[in-house]
């Protein structure tokens, strides 16, 4: 009996410990993730035959840093975080690789115009002012 006892304490802890990454719970941070653009300016995002990898972005923590891929070049640079999801992308550089990708200058200019942000279930939208998202993104997790 005090084995049968002592075996449900211990799945009872080990569930209520776990953390579900079934699509449940969403960790409904901006950094430290690998965002993966979906739409722009509300057009769906497809990659390119030419293109080497999706378009992404990584907001990194230390130093208020970022990373990411435009397309075609690799892009860099600062964010500002502020009270109320502001966010301001800032010495925004890329590399300058010559290429046919017409999304890559429209990505860059959302990038430099966006000032707000919204984020849910690993969902994260750049906005300008209150309209319509002109970039969402999503979180992807590598196993």
């Amino acid at each position: 009996m005090k084995t049968k006892i002592l075996f449900l304490i211990i799945i009872s802890i080990t569930i209520t410990n776990c953390k579900s990454v079934s699509g449940k719970d969403y960790d409904n941070t901006i950094t430290e993730k690998y965002w993966k653009l979906k739409t722009l300016y509300g057009k769906e995002i497809k990659m390119e035959d030419n293109q080497k990898r999706e378009i992404f972005i990584t907001l990194k923590t230390k130093e208020n840093r970022f990373t990411g891929f435009a397309g075609c070049n690799t892009i860099n640079g600062e964010y500002i975080l502020e009270e109320g999801n502001r966010i301001k992308f800032t010495k925004v550089i890329s590399t300058r690789m010559f290429c046919n990708n017409t999304d890559e200058s429209k990505f860059l200019k959302a990038i430099n115009s966006t000032d707000n942000y919204t984020i849910k279930n690993n969902i994260l939208s750049l906005n300008l002012g209150k309209r319509a998202p002109i970039a969402v993104f999503e979180a992807v997790y590598m196993n």
